[in-house]
């Protein structure tokens, strides 16, 4: 017989007590992101400073690069004294990694980025990704989505997201991309996830969210360029199809990869078929980026990615 002094075992079987795994679940937890360069004691170094505030380790992961002698981790822990705040834990760990030489970041959780979604006129990616946010498989919040056209405004307006549109031409383009970044600055947006947005960034918008803005596209480029990529590759009689998921730098889809994913076509599918198979990959190739990337599970390493799983 179980005995009522064990309150982990009675919560077990008490309604109206948390079990453990609740408890664990509603305890608030940090994450840190880390690269460095490598060298002896680094796991045990960042451990005992975890340990020193109260913290319990839940998930931990690290990655060296032998060829460039970089040393990449990822670590969570439960945060039981949530009396230090954010602020203080960073302030905590800076002296530790300015002596390790490291790029870092700390995120707390259940705090959510806010991230804006850009779309065009396609509604395939919009729509798996507002299905997945309101059924709360992606921690974070989307304030608004912004568009150069108002195709996708009544879909928006389903899910009581603000819709802002920015027609774009050439005369006027970066005089609306200071617009939006404004708009994206009052609403302390965190990342940008682009959602088949039919519109190249300049470099001062991407220099203005460095390895936080994500982009999908199929995986033609460069052999099947331009606007009719499955025409193209249906033509050529292509025998897989793909898409892929990456950060946008200054060089047009050459960003460091997030996630990819291909199909297998064979000589029986249509112009039809490829179409429909690949924007299904696209949704479920941008839904896996943005999941890695919001769970802070992405470190970037030059023009690759380390991703924790």
């Amino acid at each position: 017989m179980l005995s009522v002094a064990n309150p982990i075992s009675k919560a077990i079987f008490d309604d109206n007590i948390l079990t453990r795994s609740d408890v664990t679940h509603t305890s608030q937890k940090a994450v840190l992101l880390l690269s460095c360069p490598d060298r002896i004691g680094l796991v045990s170094r960042i451990s005992n400073f975890i340990f020193e505030r109260r913290g319990n380790i839940l998930d931990l992961d690290e990655h060296v690069d032998i060829a460039s002698g970089m040393f990449f981790i990822r670590v969570s822990w439960s945060r039981d004294d949530v009396s230090i705040t954010t602020a203080d834990l960073q302030g905590a760990f800076s002296p530790l990694a300015l002596e390790l030489g490291a790029d870092w970041k700390i995120y707390v959780i259940p705090e959510k980025p806010r991230v804006a979604v850009f779309v065009s006129r396609y509604d395939h990616c919009l729509q798996d990704l507002l299905w997945r946010y309101k059924t709360g498989e992606f921690a974070m919040e989307i304030p608004l989505i912004i568009s150069n056209h108002r195709d996708l405004e009544d879909l928006a307006a389903q899910y009581s997201i603000p819709f802002h549109v920015f027609p774009k031409t050439r005369e006027n383009k970066l005089e609306q991309e200071t617009k939006e970044l404004e708009l994206l600055k009052e609403n302390r947006v965190d990342t940008i996830v682009l959602a088949r947005y039919m519109q190249v960034l300049s470099q001062r918008f991407v220099d203005a969210y460095p390895d936080r803005i994500i982009n999908i596209h199929h995986s033609f480029l460069p052999a099947f360029s331009g606007g009719s990529p499955y025409k193209q590759a249906f033509e050529r009689g292509v025998k897989i199809i793909g898409a892929t998921s990456h950060y946008v730098t200054g060089e047009l889809d050459e960003g460091p990869i997030i996630e990819q994913d291909i199909i297998r076509i064979t000589h029986k599918d249509t112009l039809g078929d490829l179409i429909r198979k690949g924007r299904d990959l696209e949704r479920l190739v941008l839904s896996r980026a943005i999941s890695s990337h919001v769970d802070h599970r992405v470190l970037v390493n030059g023009r690759k990615t380390i991703i924790f799983t």
